[in-house]
């Protein structure tokens, strides 16, 4: 049923404005991944897919690497159908087969569970969130999968930092890396270079068979659609300012923040070293 990484890869033909775009995301997830480690010889990797661009492009990216990379790796496509009303469950299967990309659809109805739990007019995100995550942990375990990859890209980070600083009083955002908590699985986000609309263009582009999300994604009510409007609005007045809060996320520097936990101020004292 599948075919050679090789073979799937001569089959894709791209124009001109798609090869240059898909040679720099390319250069782009290389370097995430070299910089974090995310991938090692042997792994198999879980690629965790929604149906949506950013997915869509993490996995396209990853395969035409695959074909090239000096070392040795597994992709497996999952996809978590949490029964959403209207989820057309044609759609991706029919496309990974037709990739040539070995794959498993999980059927779990998160989606009844949301709605019974969370009121009408409340953001689903957090349960939903912690639901997909327990079952991708799960799945992981069952096909032997190695690391999980997740489609956030850079602006994802860059939001989730906005987010928790605004309204969690914590400065953290989205790891391109972590283990879970009880030490079992390792989460590796290879986009995390990636800029949203160089995305959005690549999944024009390639024509992904979208699928849009009934449930979180339609929500109008979100912090993190505010957040994301915010971003936009500063990067039109001042051009950079995106590249240069994505750049502050590495280059920390705890003496010059108030975290007594990270940097030992008692040790500074009134002597003239």
């Amino acid at each position: 049923m599948f075919q050679d990484t090789e073979e799937r890869l001569i089959k894709i033909h791209f124009t001109g404005s798609t090869q240059k775009l898909h040679l720099r995301l390319c250069r782009l997830v290389g370097q995430a991944v070299a910089d974090f480690s995310m991938i090692e010889d042997g792994d198999t990797v879980m690629v965790c897919l929604s149906g949506g661009k950013d997915s869509y492009g993490m996995l396209d990216i990853l395969l035409s690497m695959q074909a090239r990379a000096p070392i040795s790796y597994t992709l497996i496509a999952v996809n978590l159908d949490q029964k959403q009303p209207g989820f057309p469950e044609h759609i991706l299967p029919s496309y990974l087969t037709k990739l040539g990309v070995p794959f498993h659809i999980e059927e779990q109805d998160t989606y009844s569970i949301v709605k019974e739990l969370i009121p009408e007019g409340k953001t689903t995100c957090s349960l939903c969130s912690r639901l997909r995550r327990g079952i991708l942990y799960g799945l992981a375990e069952k096909l032997g999968a190695t690391k999980i990859a997740l489609g956030h890209h850079r602006d994802d980070m860059m939001e989730t930092a906005l987010l928790n600083l605004l309204f969690n009083g914590a400065l953290k955002a989205m790891p391109p890396k972590l283990r879970s908590d009880d030490g079992k699985h390792v989460v590796i986000r290879p986009l995390a270079y990636v800029r949203e609309s160089d995305l959005a263009r690549y999944g024009e582009l390639r024509d992904f068979p979208i699928i849009p999300c009934d449930l979180c994604g339609s929500q109008e009510n979100l912090k993190r659609q505010e957040v994301k409007a915010l971003l936009k609005d500063w990067g039109n007045r001042y051009p950079g300012s995106g590249d240069s809060m994505f750049a502050a996320l590495t280059n920390v520097r705890p003496s010059h923040l108030l975290d007594r936990q990270l940097f030992d101020f008692s040790s500074i004292d009134r002597s003239v070293q």
